[in-house]
């Protein structure tokens, strides 16, 4: 695979997981939305979002994806921009290993410990993975 590529689907993938990111906020800000990400008793926006458990240290879990996505998009353009100084890619390498470690985090509470799934929260996820 060319680094052009990659880096597209970085930037694609980034920018599409912000948007979500900012809509799983919005959900918390409007309720009414939860209705369109609700599907079933376990397949439930809503379900996660009046579990309690939506914070880590107090932080909105919505608020880590979008600084986490804000924070990949400008790391990887600074990469881009900087292709001779390694240590760029490698932060952006560090930033990434973070948010899957995140993601697996957050799967791991809504199924062991919510017993449901949002799938707003699950785009978010894939597309941490990919960028």
């Amino acid at each position: 695979m060319r680094t052009r590529d990659i880096r597209s689907a970085i930037y694609l993938a980034a920018g599409a997981g912000l948007i979500v990111s900012i809509y799983a906020y919005l959900e918390t800000v409007q309720a009414s939305l939860q209705k369109y990400c609700t599907i079933n008793s376990f397949v439930s926006c809503g379900a996660v979002a009046q579990s309690g458990r939506t914070t880590v240290l107090g932080v909105p879990d919505a608020f880590i994806g979008i600084g986490g996505f804000i924070l990949i998009l400008v790391v990887a353009s600074i990469a881009e921009r900087r292709r001779r100084d390694l240590r760029w890619p490698y932060l952006l390498l560090v930033f990434t290993t973070v948010g899957v470690g995140f993601s697996l985090y957050f799967v791991t509470l809504e199924l062991g410990v919510i017993h449901a799934l949002c799938p707003v929260c699950l785009a978010a996820w894939a597309l941490g993975w990919v960028a």
